[in-house]
Parts: C-alpha cells; sequence; structure tokens
C-alpha cells in the first residue's frame, strides 16, 4: 500500500515537471491559458544569435593562364581566336585537328596529347584546297570511376566543387597517362565531359574507328547525320545492334563509313542500353559544315563551348559560334561505377537492377559543368552590334526551356534543318526536347530587343531545377552572356561586387553553408545558433515524461494485480 502511494505522488512529480520543462508551444491551449493564470506570463525569450559558417577550401574561381591558352595565336599555320573566358580549350589540340595529327610537327602533338592517328586528313578530293578524307579514332574513357587502391574516385573530373558523378565518355585518341601527373588524380584536361563535338564537311569522305578501351560494349549511332545502313563491306553501319551489327565489344574496334550530304547541326551517340549508356556521357555533338574552298575544320572541338576556328561557312555570316551541350544527372546510375570494382556486377547493377522509370535528375550541366565552373568556361562572350551562332543539342532525359536574359535570339534551325525565313521566330524562351537540336542567331543590337545592351546577362534553363545542383541553388547549367567590358581582365565577368566565394566550396553543395551568408553582414539571416536553454528543456521534458509513463504503467499493472 505504501508502495502505490509513493508511486502516485511520483506520477504527480512526474507531471508536474512534464508540464514545467515542456515548451508552451506543444502544450493545448487550455492547460496554457490556466498555467498562465496560475503562475503568470513568461517572459520573451530571444531567439539564439546566429552563426557564421566558415567556407572551407574555397576554391580561386579564376585560376591563372600559366600556359597561355587564352591568347589568340597561330600554330601550324592556324589562326586560333583568343578566348576570353577564365579557362579555355588547349590550342594545340585546336592546331592539330584542324591540320590533321598526321601533318603537324611533333612539338605539336606532344603539346596537344592526341595520339599520331587521332585525327588523319588525306587528300584534296575536289582540288578545293581543304582535304576531303578525314579519319577520327575515339576511345571510351571512365571518369570518376572506383578504385580498389582508394576511396576516392579516379581519373576526377568535377562538375562542381566537391561533386563528382560517374561518367563514360567518347575521347580523341591520345597517348600518356589519363591523369595530370603521378601524384594527382585528376583527369588531363582533353578527357572530360562531354564528348568532343565533331566537324566535318558537307561532301568529305569520313571514317570514324571506334577502339573499345571500356569493360563494356558500346557502338556509335550518327543521329540525324547522313549515313548509310550497311558499310561497302556489307557490315552494319547504324550502330544499332538489335538492327545493325553486333556491338563493338571491348578490346575490338570497328570503322563507321559518312558521306554527309546535307549540312546541319546533328548528334552521335552509343546505342547500346542507350537509356543508361547515353546519359553516362556517351554522347556528342555532329556538326555538318556547308562545303567550302579552302575549308579547314576544327574537327574536335574538345569540352565543347567556343569554336576558335569556326569555318568559313560560319565566318560569312557570323562574328562567333558556341557550342552548347545540355546533359541532366541521375545520381542513383552515375555513382555505379563507384560502389563496383568488378564489371559484371557494375553491368548487372547497371543494366538489370537500375530502373530508368524510377529515374530523377540531380546534377544538371552545361558542355560538362556547374555553375560556378560554367562562369569559368561555358561563358557566352560578345561585343555589341554582333551576331553569334549557338549550336544547341538536349542530351538530357527531358526537354529544357532555354531563357536568354537581355537578348531575344531567332531559331534558325531543328535538328539540323533550316527554318523558312518567313516562319522563324524570335523569342527569349525556347524548348529544346531530348536530342533535339537548335541553332540560334543571337544579335547584340541594342534595339530594345535582339538586344536590351551590354551586361552580364544569364543565360539558362528556366525550370527551377536545371539551375540546382542537388537541390541546391545557384547551380546547375546557369551561364551568360557577357559584354567584353564587363569581363576582368583574367575572364572573370564583372557582377556587381557579389562574393562568388560560397560558390566554390565545397560545403555549400554539401548543404552546409547559409546561401546569402555572403552578402548578410549582421548575420540576421544566417545559420540559426543554440538556445541552451531550450535544449535544457527538451532535455527535462523527455526525463520527466519518461518518468511518467513509467509511474503510469506502474499504478495500472498494480491494480491489475490488486483486482486479481
Amino acid at each position: 500500500m505504501l508502495l502505490i502511494v509513493r508511486m502516485r505522488w511520483l506520477l504527480l512529480i512526474a507531471l508536474f515537471g512534464a508540464v514545467l520543462f515542456v515548451p508552451p508551444g506543444w502544450l493545448p491551449d487550455p492547460i496554457r491559458l490556466q498555467l498562465a493564470q496560475w503562475l503568470g506570463a513568461g517572459d520573451y525569450q530571444a531567439l539564439p544569435a546566429s552563426v557564421r559558417v566558415p567556407y572551407a577550401d574555397a576554391e580561386q574561381p579564376c585560376p591563372e593562364d600559366l600556359l597561355g591558352w587564352r591568347e589568340a595565336q597561330r600554330i601550324e599555320g592556324v589562326d586560333i581566336r583568343a578566348a576570353a573566358t577564365c579557362l579555355a580549350d588547349n590550342p594545340h589540340v585546336v592546331a592539330a585537328v584542324v591540320r590533321g595529327t598526321n601533318n603537324v610537327s611533333t612539338e605539336t602533338l606532344m603539346k596537344s596529347g592526341l595520339a599520331p592517328d587521332a585525327v588523319t586528313k588525306g587528300r584534296d578530293l575536289d582540288g578545293d584546297g581543304d582535304p576531303d578524307e578525314i579519319h577520327i579514332r575515339l576511345e571510351v574513357v571512365e571518369l570518376n570511376g572506383g578504385s580498389p587502391e582508394q576511396a576516392e574516385p579516379v581519373t576526377q573530373f568535377s562538375i562542381a566543387p566537391g561533386i563528382r558523378p560517374g561518367f563514360w565518355v567518347f575521347a580523341p585518341k591520345t597517348f600518356g597517362m589519363a591523369t595530370e601527373n603521378f601524384e594527382s588524380p585528376r583527369a588531363r584536361t582533353i578527357l572530360r565531359l562531354p564528348s568532343p563535338a565533331i566537324r566535318v564537311e558537307q561532301g568529305d569522305k569520313i571514317l570514324i574507328t571506334l577502339e573499345n578501351s571500356h569493360y563494356m560494349p558500346h557502338t556509335l549511332h550518327f543521329h540525324g547525320v547522313d549515313h548509310p545502313f550497311l558499310d561497302s563491306d556489307g557490315e552494319g553501319n547504324d550502330g544499332v545492334p538489335i538492327t545493325s551489327e553486333i556491338p563493338v565489344m571491348p578490346g575490338n574496334a570497328r570503322t563507321y563509313n559518312l558521306e554527309p550530304r546535307q549540312p546541319g547541326t546533328m548528334f552521335y551517340h552509343c546505342h547500346v542500353q542507350p537509356h543508361v549508356h547515353i546519359m553516362m556521357g556517351l554522347q556528342g555533338l555532329f556538326v555538318v559544315e556547308e562545303n567550302r574552298p579552302d575549308n579547314w575544320l576544327q574537327t574536335l572541338n574538345v569540352g565543347a563551348g567556343q569554336v576558335r576556328v569556326p569555318s568559313r561557312a560560319v565566318r560569312e555570316s557570323f562574328d562567333r559560334e558556341y557550342d552548347l551541350q545540355y546533359l541532366d544527372i541521375d545520381r542513383e546510375l552515375n555513382e555505379i561505377i563507384q560502389r563496383y570494382n568488378d564489371p559484371r556486377l557494375i553491368i548487372e547493377q547497371m543494366h538489370r537492377r537500375y530502373d530508368v522509370t524510377d529515374a530523377k535528375s540531380d546534377y544538371f550541366t552545361l558542355n560538362g559543368r556547374s555553375f560556378p565552373y560554367t562562369f569559368r568556361e561555358s561563358l557566352v562572350i560578345v561585343k555589341p552590334d554582333e551576331r553569334i551562332k549557338l549550336r544547341i543539342v538536349n542530351g538530357g532525359s527531358s526537354g529544357i526551356a532555354l531563357h536568354t536574359h537581355g537578348h531575344k535570339a531567332t531559331v534558325t534551325h531543328f535538328d539540323g534543318i533550316a527554318v523558312q525565313p518567313a516562319a522563324r521566330i524570335t523569342r527569349d524562351v525556347v524548348w529544346i526536347a531530348t536530342a533535339q537540336r537548335v541553332d540560334l542567331a543571337l544579335e547584340t543590337t541594342n534595339d530594345g530587343l535582339h538586344s536590351y545592351g551590354s551586361g552580364v546577362w544569364l543565360l539558362h534553363d528556366h525550370q527551377g531545377k536545371g539551375v540546382t545542383t542537388d537541390g541546391i541553388g545557384p547551380g546547375g547549367n546557369l551561364s551568360a552572356i557577357v559584354y567584353e567590358e564587363f569581363l576582368a581582365d583574367n575572364g572573370w565577368p564583372n557582377t556587381s561586387g557579389v562574393s562568388f566565394a560560397p560558390y566554390f566550396s565545397e560545403a555549400y553543395y554539401a548543404k552546409e553553408v547559409p546561401v546569402w551568408q555572403s552578402y548578410d553582414p549582421r548575420g540576421l539571416i544566417s545559420a540559426a545558433g543554440t538556445s541552451y536553454w531550450a535544449l535544457i528543456r527538451l532535455v527535462g521534458a523527455g526525463l520527466f515524461l519518461g518518468a511518467l509513463a513509467g509511474a503510469l504503467a506502474f499504478v495500472v499493472w498494480g491494480r491489475r494485480g490488486r483486482v486479481k
């Protein structure tokens, strides 16, 4: 009996303690009013002070151009335009693919990193002063794959600070190491996402050899490009395993034959398990240029972006040319190659366990990068009163609503086919479906229609998710149309004093940094600090509620015992 009395007192104490420590907002209104009458209204409790979060290891937004790649230069007789952006493609690669890797000096070849037979150029068949026999050799390279020797991915290619999904890409045939050196895990600049844009001339005799250096079967399919179904030997030439041919197995090679008759912006990609292989990065722009005399083309545009040696046909009508390739990435798919080293397990997980019908996009890239890296190398640089050609392909799984701030561009071609002049539309949002190509003419005449004047004008997918990186913004495929007068000498856009430091910190995209902290000096909307009194109340409430539950259980079971 005495024990029961004590438990009742314990029950009352636990109940009182729970009411005392439980946050008032958790209590029903009648109980809160009654407590206020008994004890009086509580004092105002100030919110905890804001906490500033350090930007851990923030990268330098614009690395120094130590090798002078940004400069206009003449290499092997090729006039290579300046690249105004912070980072630029290797000009020795540009020269080698214009002249042909079989026609340049050993010094240029060594500086390019290309194999001697990567892009060979042969005879001038029509006598117009440029080669008409082109042989391109491509390999398959894995980026950010798993390693049995270390926890970090190898042959690293970052799309944003700390963001390294796994990729497969078609790459020009190279020599030497895949990484920068023996001590660095980073991929060489020539090995990157996206696969290189390929440029050939209308009527040229093109051979493209896929040397499959990968552990899975692959093919090349030339999407929209004029090519025969069978080659001259009667072998399949369409790159589609279920109708055309056996895939190119690991360690083997196949040569595809093309003699395209129609110019335009096309596409190429792997057609083995395309719902997976294309989204892993095995895709690229394929441009057929109009035939012109003495038309030495930049056969490969590694990394896309600015075309530093435009064709004669483009130079007739445009001041500059840019290749823009968009891609969205499902982390669940792309990280499979980081979890396994056994190709059989990768194949099982990727082709039998992964369900593309449940896929969702986590990352969004332009020319293989997400913001802020897009501001390093994928800006569209212009001057007033210019006409710019933009060749665009959507290599992703869903459409994009491409929006040009400060400008309205004119759609001149869909899928490589010219839009009749009377039907051309000038607009500031262009819908681009999956695998669709659109050519835009961007005019910078300040007339209030084509351009609103000089500035740093954003260029991006207007769907909200497209400008995020795993849900964090700004990120994704965010880029800009930047007038030269708004560029610093190092190629970084002048953006009204806004600090880019947060965006170059891995912590930002790891969701550890308040999004407005860099321009919130008073910390009013920074990270919330901890209220220790509130923490004590929560712990106390938990203890007393636990005691209350125990006392109730004891009383209930005690009564049941007496009934028996």
